[in-house]
Order: structure tokens, then sequence, then C-alpha cells
């Protein structure tokens, strides 16, 4: 006899639950209320969070209240935990008798988390793949799901791709099988100086080039995958095409805001290993954890997370060749020489919030109410911003304003459809502005106002009819009625409709009755799908502008991090350096930025500097 059929018809949903998901991950099953745990899983569940293990007819249990995941998932990431969470497909008052739809929305792994209460705004939250080719060569792919950067590398140098992942901050590296197998026997070395990163094997299939490249022809919807530069670099299509799958597969969404793949050259950059960018304290301190002491603490002077993510991606790779250098420079001379604008800049930029990841959120479902308030809110600042930009003369702030869009169409559309105070939730109800539906807000009154009008009519036809004791009541078999006692039948008006006769009075009903009373019960679930359909409609209509916002975003994060280095310039009194093009490196005074800023002005002891070839 099959296992499955000694189990209740719960714990057989359960238990197909549990096989949807990878092995090692631990499931949290929606039961009413709360998040449950069974078997091995409760078992470790209950180390992670501390919880009591409890026993049902032998078998290990724990849980906790479904409003507590917020706070619990944090503790069961940090504890190295995939984690599968199975949610109610259905409102188990619509089940009648038979177990409620559940079903596995969405897998966590490091590597794809989206949820803000576990991401940190200041850092990508990448998830990479390594791949091999058939000549021996290295290929790498780095997805951040929440921004939808897409990037991918390729070299014969398996320590330039060990440092590119340390730069990348990857939480998770995917590999195929034979790839793993390869580790395993020391025939590849595995890198070793990426700390903290969690390595997930999957089927040799998902890496086929031939079946990558299929994946990503039909996700970008091209016919050939030239135009991202992969022509002739199977390796970082498979590397590509296996990361996409396994994201997607995990958050059980098509990723759609992930819109393009850059395929990189390694040798663009300056090479910083980890050991280099450790002991240098590039972007983070060598004692202790964060910025703080780091170049990047000292440098950081942005005012939204996508500046400051910007900024620590140009750090972790330093740009090596001249023009870009000097237009960079430009650009913050710019507005270091106009402090005023500066000021109004940053000033006016500090109320934009992540667009980047609220977007990601739109595409992946997960974006709230509240989110898309904050989505008009930031993209209502563009013009403004877009105004400032103007005013100054650097080519590269000209480029980055011509991509700066703006967005009066959608913004004018949420705040039409949004209220001024939506709630954390979609389900909390009250999401959308009155006004906005005319149904919505006759449901919304006869939820609130149906007992009001309900005596409205008892008064008014106890007026009409002068029958002081009529009454309007309700049960569940005739819904509302009209009850008169016998005493009063021969002033009941000819539009009464009979319904039912009882031994001291009869009941009846009326058209205008009738009306009022599919308006009033399930008023509230009807509001309540009304405006989720409401919010699906906007979402709807979010989603045609993903790619022009991401474009925007990104504008906008390095317009950020050039004012945030004008402004940092303008602090520490830095002067702009002349890039020769020959081998000297000159330095006069120069201070060491973070004991600097350490000892305070005017305490560092400038020291000269002359490198050159002889």
């Amino acid at each position: 006899m099959n296992e499955k059929d000694n189990l209740t018809p719960m714990m057989r949903q359960y238990r197909e639950a549990k096989e949807s998901i990878p092995p090692d991950a631990v499931l949290l099953f929606r039961l009413g209320d709360f998040y449950e745990e069974f078997f091995e899983d409760a078992e470790k569940v209950s180390a992670a969070l501390e919880l009591t293990l409890t026993r049902r007819q032998g078998v290990p249990m724990c849980g906790f209240p479904y409003h507590a995941l917020d706070s619990y998932l944090p503790r069961l990431v940090a504890a190295g935990l995939k984690v599968g969470i199975a949610d109610q497909m259905e409102d188990p008052k619509l089940a009648q008798g038979k177990i409620v739809k559940r079903q596995v929305t969405r897998i966590l792994t490091p590597g794809t988390l989206t949820d803000n209460v576990l991401l940190n705004p200041d850092c990508n939250n990448f998830l990479a793949a390594l791949a091999r080719t058939k000549n021996g060569d290295i290929a790498l792919a780095a997805l951040d799901i929440t921004t939808g950067e897409f990037r991918a590398a390729h070299s014969d140098s398996p320590d330039k791709i060990e440092a590119e992942l340390g730069r990348l901050g990857a939480r998770e590296c995917v590999v195929s099988e034979s790839m793993e197998r390869e580790f395993a026997s020391g025939a590849l070395k595995r890198p070793s100086t990426v700390q903290k990163i969690l390595w997930t094997t999957i089927d040799d299939y998902d890496f086929d080039p031939a079946n990558a490249a299929e994946l990503l022809k039909t996700h970008f919807k091209v016919a050939t995958l030239d135009g991202f530069g992969c022509r002739d670099l199977p390796g970082a299509v498979s590397a590509a095409g296996a990361i996409l799958r396994y994201a997607a597969q995990n958050l059980r969404q098509d990723a759609s805001h992930v819109r393009k793949l850059e395929v990189y050259s390694l040798d663009r950059f300056l090479e910083l290993d980890q050991i280099s960018l450790r002991n240098l304290e590039v972007v983070d301190a060598m004692y202790g954890s964060g910025k703080s002491g780091s170049l990047l603490g000292v440098l950081d002077q942005t005012v939204t997370p996508m500046g400051g993510r910007k900024l620590r991606g140009w750090l972790l790779r330093p740009l090596r060749s001249h023009d870009p250098i000097v237009a960079r420079q430009d650009a913050v001379g710019d507005f270091k020489d106009d402090p005023l604008t500066l000021a109004e800049l940053r000033e006016t930029i500090g109320v934009v919030r992540d667009l980047e990841r609220i977007v990601g959120r739109l595409n992946l479902g997960t974006v709230t109410p509240r989110d898309m308030q904050t989505l008009s809110f930031s993209l209502a600042v563009l013009p403004g911003v877009k105004t400032l930009i103007a005013s100054l003369s650097a080519p590269l702030l000209g480029e980055l304003n011509a991509r700066l869009e703006t967005f009066p169409d959608l913004t004018e559309r949420i705040d039409h459809t949004i209220s001024d105070a939506p709630p954390a939730l979609l389900a909390d109800g009250g999401v959308i502005r009155p006004g906005c539906s005319p149904l919505l807000d006759e449901l919304r009154a006869a939820a609130t106002d149906g007992k009001g009008w309900l005596s409205d009519i008892q008064r008014r036809e106890q007026e009409r009819t002068n029958i002081k004791s009529l009454k309007v009541k309700f049960n569940s078999v005739f819904g509302y009625y009209i009850e008169i006692s016998k005493s009063n039948l021969d002033a009941v008006p000819d539009d009464y409709i009979r319904k039912q006769t009882l031994v001291n009075a009869e009941r009846f009903i009326t058209p205008e009755l009738k009306e009022l009373e599919s308006k009033i019960l399930g008023a509230e679930e009807k509001a309540q799908a009304l405006e989720i359909k409401l919010f699906g409609e906007l979402r709807d209509f979010a989603l045609g502008y993903t790619a022009r916002i991401q474009s925007a975003a990104d504008a906008l994060a390095e317009i950020d991090a050039l004012a945030g280095l004008a402004e940092c310039a303008r602090l520490h009194h830095y002067n702009r350096p002349r890039i020769f093009e020959d081998d000297r490196l000159i330095i006069k005074g120069g201070r060491h930025p973070v004991l600097d800023d350490r000892l305070g002005s005017g305490n560092f002891v400038p020291n000269d500097c002359l490198l050159d070839g002889d």
C-alpha cells in the first residue's frame, strides 16, 4: 500500500507540496491563521526559530502565526535554510466542506529573495551561476531578481572569474551536477575566497547551451541572442539560461522585468580581488561589518538606495579607460561648481524610494498598495530633476537627462486609484480612493450604512401604511422581509408580495427591499473583491512602463552617485586630479580619505608621492 493512502487528505496535500520543492528546502504550510511545519522540517524550523516542537499522533510539528512571517523569514534564511511557502489559494469559507486548495507560491533561497525585510538596500542581491565550455573557459552569469540586472562574462582564467564572483557579493551560486563532481574530485578548484555563499546544484540539462539559448530567446522574445553580444559565447549562454530558469522556478513567476542581458568583458575594469578589496577596505572595514570605516563609508553621500548601489559598483570595478573617467569627472565638477543646484537636486531626489526594487515587485506580483503610492511619489519628482540637470553642461549629465523620462499618465492613474493612506496589505481593504469607482463606493456604503437604510425603510413603511408594529427583519432562508401582524393585514399595500404565513403574522417582500438586500448581503466581500480587481488593473497598467522606469531609475542612480561624489568633494575639500595616459602617478599633499575623515579636519599630515616608469 502507498504511504499516502494512510494519510489524511490534508497531509496528502502537504506531502504533494513538499515534493514540489527542492529536497533540501523546508516547507511552511498555511493552515488557517498559522504556517505549520511537519516531520523533519518541523525539527529544523523549531531549532532555527527556537519554537516549541510538539507531536500529534507521533508526527513532529511546530508553527507560528501567518502574520509573523516577515519576522521569522529573515531568521530562517540566516540559518542557511531554503524555504518553500505553500499558501491557501481560496477563501476557506468558499471551500464548502472540501479541503482548501493550497499550492507552493514561492521558494526562498539566498539568491532569490524579494522581500524588503530580507534585503540590504545598499547592496545588490545577486544570484550567480558558473558554466564550463568545451575548451575549458569558465563563464559567470549574475542576476539580481529584485532589480532585473542580468549580466554575464567569461574568461580563460579561473582566478578572474573567482575575483568577479567575490566582487558581485553573490549570496548563492548555481552549478551543474557535472561541475559539482569536478569540484568534489579536485579536478576543478571551487572558488574559495567567496564567503557566505550557498552552492546549489541543478541538473545538467539546464546548462545545455541549446536549451539555455531557447529559454533566453523565448524570454526576451528575440530570434537570436547576437544583439546581447552572445555570439560564440556558449558558456555565457549556458550560465545565463540556467540562472534565469532557476530563479523563475523558485519565484513561480516568469521574471518579465528582466529585460536585457549585459555580456561584458572583465578587462573593462581594474582588477581587484577579494583580498585586495578587504585589505584596502574599499567597501567594508577590515574589522567589523558594514561600510563604516571604509572608503565607501567616506565617499557615499548618495540619497537614494539606487545611487548607493551604483556607487558601490563603481568602487568594486574602477574604470580603466581615460575618456569615461574624465566624463565622470566633468559631471562631478559641474555639480561641485554649482553648489545651489547641487543642494536643490539632492533635496529633490531625496524623496525618491527604491524604484528598481518596486518595479521588481510589480512584475513579480508582490507589489503592495503602499509600493504603488511610493512609485507615484518617486516618479513625480523626475520633471524637477530634469529641469535642474538641464542647467548643467557636462555631456554625461546631458546623456543621463535624456534617459530621465517623465510619467504623467502613470502617476495620474495611481493617484486617482490609490487612497491617501493605503494599508500595507491589499487584503486589509481601503486601498482604492473614494470616487474612483461608483460601484465600489456603493458597496462600501452598503456595508457601513446598510442598517441605517433598513431603519429608513421601516420608518417610511410604518408612516405609509400607518402600521406602527411593522418590522423589517432578516433570516438566512428568506433574507430581508417585512413582518406584519394578522390584525393589520387589511392595511397591507398592493405592491407587497406575500412570502410566508405564520400563526400570528405574515411576511412580505417588496422590490425595493430585495434590491437593497442584494446590495447589503456580501457587500463587504464584494467590495474587497472589486478592490482586488481594480488594483490588478492598475498593476497591469503600470507593468507597461517597466522598461522605461528601469531606464529612468538607472539614470537617476548615476546622477545621485555623481552628485554624491560632488557633495563629498565639497565637504572634504577634495581636488580634481588630472588623468594622464602614461605611467605617471603624482600626488601632492595627499590625505588618506578614511584616516582623514576619522581624525578630523587638519589632523592628518599630508604626503607627497611620485611614481613612474623610472
